[in-house]
């Protein structure tokens, strides 16, 4: 059965009458609104994701050589945003992270790159790769054309990977834009979600959808995340302390250190990116408060956005369009505020169930010096729920 093509408050109500495992999704209900086809942000038409794996080698780190769990994760708003660029605008909830290239984002108002998710010390050469890609395609770039700002957003993976090493390389990152798709794609342990964790459990790549109701727009709200942060004691699942619940079983294993994260420092913290993208016509301004709404579907989740946490958003849609060649193109703006409210709904339940998902969807993973991450099954929760 694939309960995730269910409307959510159905598959929920058949996974806990059943016992059936799921399908790498969350079968947590979330909301009452509907998910697209997939359940993710490719439900929004036009948007591409395109993702790189990296797992190689066992044992003791060496730096500079491995083991290496890391990756990167694209995505693509059309099939050409430089000469079709999107509305769009950026939110910091917490400032301990980097995403390249936002100041241009919010002082423009629109976005003209791929978005490309990786690990901290790989930034540059995710960005690298990014210039090189649309120089391939746009060979005007830089001579007479305008020269690009990429977007590149991090988290830290270490503990898990050889982060010396810098394993994603440009080519890695082009080939994998070159490669981005619509529909379905892998999530949990897989992209710029390889090394990562949630919560004190194995973390990673999430995404959802929602798509409101007619008289609300019809319009389709999709999120993704890469979830790298909270302490076990913040989790919650469906309002449920999890967490709490669970505080003493599938612990961390750094071996040489207490079964716990660093206590200072950016990995004690750890990180979010959340992407929210919608076919709403929407501005800037209208996207910003969009992006602002996706800290209320994380705080659901449990998480205060420590200090030393890096918790960045992005939003865009893919109908209000600044051509190259200039002027605006699309739909007028929609400025009821009813829809524009369903939207922020919308943007917080997909949310929630991004990061649900990313929980639901990572698995186990060893990696550097044997630390061992622990997926967190959701047969272990579904007792937790029911009570």
């Amino acid at each position: 059965m694939n309960v995730r093509r269910l409307g959510p408050a159905l598959a929920a109500a058949l996974l806990l009458a059943s016992g059936a495992p799921i399908d790498a999704r969350s079968p947590i209900a979330v909301g009452t609104l509907a998910p697209g086809p997939v359940d993710g942000i490719t439900d929004v038409p036009g948007v591409r994701v395109g993702q790189v794996t990296k797992i190689e080698g066992n044992g003791p780190l060496v730096p500079g050589v491995g083991p290496v769990r890391t990756g990167a994760t694209g995505i693509l708003p059309n099939a050409d945003t430089w000469e079709n660029r999107v509305a769009a605008a950026t939110y910091a909830l917490n400032g301990d992270g980097e995403m390249t290239g936002a100041h241009w984002v919010d002082e423009i108002g629109y976005l003209e790159t791929p978005i490309v998710l990786t690990d901290t010390l790989d930034v540059g050469r995710a960005d690298d790769g990014v210039i090189s890609w649309m120089i391939g395609k746009h060979p005007g770039i830089g001579i007479d054309d305008s020269v690009p700002l990429p977007v590149v957003a991090e988290c830290d993976d270490q503990g898990m990977t050889d982060m010396q090493g810098r394993h994603v390389s440009p080519a890695d990152v082009g080939a994998m834009l070159d490669a981005a798709a619509p529909g379905d794609f892998p999530r949990g342990n897989a992209g710029a979600g390889t090394g990562m964790h949630a919560f004190g459990f194995k973390g990673g790549i999430g995404s959802a959808s929602r798509v409101l109701p007619k008289g609300d727009g019809g319009y389709t709200v999709g999120v993704l995340v890469n979830v790298n942060l909270g302490d076990r004691d913040e989790l919650l699942v469906g309002g449920v302390p999890v967490g709490r619940m669970l505080a003493n079983e599938l612990l961390p294993v750094f071996p040489g250190r207490t079964p716990r994260r660093p206590a200072r420092g950016r990995p004690a913290g750890g990180s979010i990116i959340i992407v929210v993208a919608t076919d709403a016509p929407l501005d800037a301004t209208t996207l910003r408060a969009v992006a602002k709404r996706a800290g209320m579907g994380l705080a659901r989740t449990g998480a205060i956005s420590h200090i030393s946490s890096g918790d960045l958003f992005i939003a865009f849609s893919t109908t209000h369009i600044y051509p190259r060649s200039g002027g605006v193109s699309g739909p007028p703006l929609e400025v009821d505020e009813d829809r524009v409210d369903a939207i922020y709904g919308a943007t917080a339940d997909a949310t929630e169930a991004a990061i649900d998902d990313a929980i639901f969807s990572a698995r186990t993973m060893t990696g550097a010096n044997g630390s061992t991450l622990y997926g967190l099954p959701y047969e272990r929760v579904r007792p937790l729920l029911a009570r």
